[in-house]
């Protein structure tokens, strides 16, 4: 149909479009901050709301109350090893030196009655002593990490007992909160889509259509992105069963529709030559006779063919002669292509 329109018809058609575009980009814009300031109608749900409010709490300080143990006997723990590790470092140290010490001097005869050894015995003594408490110091804070992970560990079990419990109430709640949201939605949405449709069947071709497409495609917008992703699933159901239905009502209105069209066309075929070019628009028959069909019952037609002047499905002219030059022309042309003679045609614009 581009080939029909003057060049200058052409660019005001496209910057139409671009208005359309442009408009729905608006509308889509101030549509989305609508929806947004809907978001705080409903507060968000959490698991924590369901659990029981007697038991929670209890359960839920003790819980904390392990963490905080854990944590507190982890760094216990790191500092005892710590200092066991320096009280084995001192006594390793000093049973080198002990050793190194007997290999170079000479014993008396009575090592009991010696001071100086008695003395450094009685130094390694206190060493392995301190050894050995702070290996104590260790396996206590060890316990107490044991203890209180036993401890988070049963509290745990006892909240996720309780969180259990709590599901089903919060995935009812939570199944009823997307309910609600989309019903917000749907009545946003909803008289978007009539106001689109009754566009659509009435006004798409009026002098504002670009207009009408703009706001029709916002529609549309507002349906896929802003409706259909919040409908509520149930397990599936829902949305199939909604899938079902649109498509039904959408394919029997096509089926309807494609009826209509046909008896049209079959109505429209009947009538005398004359009557039924007054019905088609010059745009449309030159746009159907440079895709190589029918301007009349828009089936398939071989136009090169010198031979063919009607056509031989629905009988329409096709081709006719000047009355001035003779030549042979397009029924639907204006003018002679040959000598620029007016044609009577009764073609609407």
């Amino acid at each position: 149909m581009s080939k029909a329109l003057r060049l200058s018809e052409k660019w005001f058609q496209r910057g139409l479009w671009l208005v359309a575009f442009a408009f729905a980009f608006f509308l889509i814009g101030l549509g989305g901050k609508v929806v947004d300031g809907l978001r705080g109608v409903e507060p968000n749900l959490t698991l924590e709301q369901f659990v029981d409010p007697v038991q929670g709490p209890p359960v839920r300080a003790a819980e904390e109350r392990a963490e905080k143990n854990i944590r507190a006997a982890r760094e216990a723990l790191e500092q005892a090893q710590q200092k066991h590790q320096v009280e084995q470092a001192n006594s390793a140290s000093a049973r080198s030196t002990f050793g190194n010490w007997l290999a170079t001097r000479q014993a008396t005869a009575h090592p009991d009655q010696d001071p100086e050894l008695i003395a450094r015995t009685h130094a390694l003594d206190a060493l392995k002593a301190s050894e050995r408490k702070a290996l104590a110091v260790v396996e206590a804070q060890q316990q107490a990490l044991l203890d209180a992970t036993q401890a988070q560990s049963q509290a745990r079990a006892r909240m996720q007992s309780l969180e259990e419990a709590a599901q089903v109430g919060y995935a009812k709640a939570q199944r009823a909160l997307e309910l609600r949201v989309f019903l917000y939605r749907l009545m946003l949405t909803l008289p978007l889509l009539l106001v689109a449709a009754w566009l659509f069947a009435r006004q798409r071709k009026s002098s504002y259509w670009p207009f009408v497409w703009g706001f029709i495609f916002f529609a549309g917008f507002a349906f896929f992105v802003e409706l259909v992703p919040y409908l509520p699933s149930y397990g599936g159901y829902v949305r199939y069963i909604v899938g079902i239905l649109l498509t039904g009502v959408i394919g029997r209105q096509a089926i309807v529709s494609l009826r209509r069209y046909l008896a049209r066309q079959k109505a429209a075929e009947a009538l005398p030559d004359a009557q039924r070019r007054e019905t088609l628009r010059y745009d449309v028959a030159v746009a159907r006779l440079e895709k190589g069909v029918c301007p009349g019952c828009e089936r398939g037609v071989d136009l090169k063919n010198p031979l063919i002047d009607f056509c031989p499905h629905c009988g329409i002219g096709l081709f006719d002669q000047c009355g001035k030059c003779s030549s042979r022309k397009s029924a639907f042309a204006r003018f002679c292509q040959a000598c620029g003679t007016p044609a009577n045609v009764s073609l609407t614009d």
